[in-house]
This record gives structure tokens, C-alpha cells and sequence, in this order.
């Protein structure tokens, strides 16, 4: 979680108020970096911080990146948009059954043969995943994974990446 003075961050929520006109100018540009604002740009932050599962407290199942590749609302985008369970944790998801059969799979409606079969592919990414009750969750910040997130490290990635839209991002970001 990163605190501020808008709130907690990315670790269980991500406030709506921080969006509006009375918003921090650096809030309001975090919040596009997140979420992708701009030509060229793509998810940073979703590009570049990794979720790694202790006890699935912090983690949304949907939404967050935590199996690698891309969230579950991505992979399976046409099962997200039928679960009834969008906003619900790692942790919770495991405690209603996230296995075959389990109550965690609660549908808006039936599903059909080929939706099924989404479901069965779901279950072979989750079978290996088991919760570490003692063990927190936490972040792993991709661009450099032993030493951790650094203030200089996020502006040296982009000077020296190719795209220099995304450079002009990270500068904006990290200078003003």
C-alpha cells in the first residue's frame, strides 16, 4: 500500500474523490499514469508492479495482476462480466471455494458450453495457488526487483526506453 495524502493506494482501493477538481495536481496525474492516459502510454503501473499472493487479503481477484501476464478481468474478460463476485479478494474468493463447483463462481446467469470451458482453464491457472495465512501480500516493483522501487529508478527507465511518449510521462510525473 502507498500511503498519501489523498489516501491508501493500489493495496485495497483507489479512491474516486482523488479524480475531481479538488484533487493535488501530482493525484490527478497518478491516477492517468494507473490507469493509462495517453497516446502510446499503455498500463503503466500494471506493466511495471507485480502482486505477489501471501494470504490474498490485499489482492482482487479480478482486477489485480497476480497470476502474471495479465489480471483475470483480461484473461477471462467474458467471465468477469458475468461474475458476481467482481470486487471480492484472493482470500475471499478461496474461503467461498474457488474450486470446481465452488460458490465463489456465482454467474449472473447460466453459462453455455464454451463459457464452461473458460472456467475450466481458470481453475488450471488457480490449482497451484495456495494462500499463506502468516504471510503478508505485497508488491514487487518490476523494474528492478532486488532493490525495490526508487524515485530515480522510475525516471532512469523511461529516459533511456525507446518511447519517448512514455519518457515524457514519467518525467511529468516524477518533476512536478
Amino acid at each position: 500500500m502507498v500511503p498519501s495524502v489523498e489516501g491508501p493506494v493500489w493495496g485495497g482501493w483507489w479512491p474516486n474523490s482523488g479524480r475531481g477538481r479538488h484533487a493535488s495536481a501530482w493525484w490527478r496525474m497518478m491516477c492517468h499514469v494507473r490507469e493509462g492516459v495517453g497516446s502510446g502510454v499503455g498500463n503503466w503501473s500494471d506493466a511495471n508492479i507485480k502482486r505477489v499472493v501471501g494470504n490474498g487479503r490485499n489482492i482482487f481477484f479480478w482486477t489485480d495482476n497476480w497470476l502474471g501476464g495479465a489480471p483475470l478481468k483480461i484473461q477471462f474478460s467474458h467471465l468477469y462480466e458475468l461474475s458476481v463476485h467482481k470486487n471480492y479478494t484472493v482470500e475471499e474468493m478461496t474461503s467461498l471455494g474457488r474450486g470446481e463447483g465452488g460458490n465463489a463462481w456465482g454467474w449472473r446467469r447460466r453459462l453455455l458450453a464454451w463459457e464452461e470451458g473458460s472456467v475450466r482453464e481458470c481453475f488450471v491457472l488457480l490449482n497451484n495457488i495456495i494462500l499463506q495465512d502468516h504471510i503478508q501480500d505485497l508488491w514487487r516493483w518490476m523494474l528492478d526487483p532486488i532493490h525495490g522501487y526508487s524515485v530515480r529508478g522510475t525516471y532512469r527507465f523511461p529516459t533511456s526506453a525507446i518511447e519517448p511518449v512514455m519518457a515524457n510521462v514519467i518525467t511529468m510525473f516524477c518533476i512536478n
